[in-house]
């Protein structure tokens, strides 16, 4: 049996030439990039792939390198171009990409302390540093996961048996969150086995921000029907608008009921390290529960999600111990095993990528990222809004601008707002994403690269309006 691939002393030669084969390789196709995307269709990326016979090994690893850039490198969709304003992806900054070499390579985990050693305390260490940036005393705890679904879902559960430690019964709990909040908080309401109908959707302002008035008839009426809300949601940066719901103001009403206050600032976290907004998150220290994205707004590769807590102990809510891994500790050997605080059991050393970072370039230095990306979008708005030809959803408020061509009726925006989207695509010269407001379709810029200029982002709209007369 040939052992020549296993990472291994023995093995470090060949080791050492493939990352440096796969990294003259990347180089090269980044050299080669002229766009965020090359257009591919679905059905022609689905049979380069399919028609690969994986029983036949190409058995040399610059072959396989080649083919892995015809199935995927060459079309795939590249982040850091200044014309890629679609989705939450950030270009990412190189200390983080140094890390993943060590992360791979060594592959920890980061369940038990017999797995990772040092591993555990970076990342515990990195928790305590995020929950003091957020304002949570000695008492926080926290857990890094795979992205903000994860943490929400998480922060969910602990907000459920919180409530059912109370006396609450399950078939009675409801979660507030705002008409704008994310989606993963109807898939946590839907896996923790309490229905759609547990979650109320509440009101937003002019400023899309959940709307005070409506949170407090709605947590009213909840008590007064006999159900618990066990749980609000408050976001920091919603997915279209990038709006921060007021949150001192909800915190003092969730203390009044005694409801657990989760804040998903997967988007805007951010801004805890930002050197002129930080202030824009005053009141996040009240929560119970906050998620922060490092892969978002902190420039990080994906994965890497924390989500942190005010009181350690309402992790305990998600602990279970297995003899074969994490026993009870009746020795007092005092291993710290972080998979007591997570849902996840094998878990990689995520925390290490922004690690480096900090200790590479600093928080101010990611903080200034954040700001350039929210200035980018206030000037991109402030030009867009004296157009006649364009339209604002709203003014923006972190990193993304909503907007479709003027003079549309409504019937027409929903028609043609898809096929300009999809053409924009098929270009190769831009992309961008869609949404709906109010039940109709809009399109969406959305800033994460503190690279781009105003003029990359006007250079979209041009594309975008291009695409309009051309139909």
């Amino acid at each position: 049996m040939s052992t020549q691939h296993v990472f291994h002393p023995d093995q470090v030669e060949e080791y050492v030439a493939s990352m440096r084969l796969g990294v003259d390789f990347l180089a090269d196709a980044l050299r080669r990039v002229d766009g965020p995307a090359t257009g591919v269709l679905p059905e022609v990326a689905a049979k380069a792939v399919t028609d690969v016979d994986l029983d036949r090994p190409l058995g040399d690893q610059r072959a396989a390198l080649e083919e892995m850039g015809r199935l995927w490198l060459d079309d795939t969709i590249w982040f850091h171009e200044p014309s890629y304003a679609a989705h939450l992806n950030c270009p990412v900054v190189i200390p983080a990409l140094l890390a993943e070499l060590f992360v791979s390579a060594v592959n920890p985990s980061l369940d038990t302390y017999d797995q990772s050693v040092g591993g555990t305390f970076v990342e515990r260490h990195l928790i305590d540093w995020a929950a003091g940036r957020i304002g949570f005393g000695p008492g926080a705890d926290g857990i890094f996961t795979s992205g903000g679904t994860q943490s929400n879902l998480q922060a969910l559960l602990l907000a459920r048996d919180h409530a059912l430690s109370l006396g609450a019964s399950a078939g009675d709990l409801r979660i507030l969150t705002s008409r704008d909040g994310h989606f993963s908080v109807q898939k946590a309401a839907r896996m923790l086995g309490l229905g759609d109908a547990a979650v109320v959707t509440v009101a937003t302002d002019g400023d899309r921000r959940m709307e005070l008035g409506a949170l407090s008839r709605a947590l009213a009426e909840t008590t007064d029907a006999g159900m618990t809300p066990m749980a609000v949601v408050a976001t920091a940066g919603t997915t279209d608008f990038g709006a921060i719901d007021p949150l001192p103001e909800i915190a003092a009403l969730c203390e009044g009921y005694g409801t657990w206050l989760h804040v998903d600032a997967a988007y805007g976290g951010g801004l805890l390290v930002s050197p002129s907004r930080r202030s824009w998150l005053a009141g996040i220290e009240r929560a119970d529960s906050v998620t922060v994205d490092f892969h978002k707004t902190w420039f990080q590769p994906v994965s890497a999600s924390a989500l942190v807590v005010r009181d350690a102990r309402h992790l305990g809510h998600v602990t279970w111990h297995a003899d074969y891994l994490n026993p009870h500790d009746p020795h007092g050997t005092g291993h710290p095993n972080q998979v007591d605080k997570s849902l996840q059991t094998t878990r990689r050393f995520d925390a290490l990528k922004l690690w480096m970072t900090l200790r590479v370039m600093g928080p101010d230095t990611i903080g200034s990222y954040v700001d350039r990306v929210v200035d980018l979008a206030a000037e991109v708005g402030d030009r867009l809004e004296a157009d006649p030809g364009i339209e604002l959803a709203a003014r923006p408020q972190l990193s993304t601008v909503v907007l479709r061509p003027a003079r549309l009726t409504e019937q027409q925006a929903d028609v043609l707002l898809p096929v300009l989207r999809a053409r924009l695509y098929e270009s190769g010269r831009a992309m961008v994403a869609a949404t709906r407001v109010d039940g109709r379709r809009w399109l969406k810029l959305t800033l994460l690269n503190p690279l781009a200029t105003v003029d990359d982002v006007l250079a979209i709209v041009a594309e975008l309006r291009g695409a309009e007369v051309a139909r």
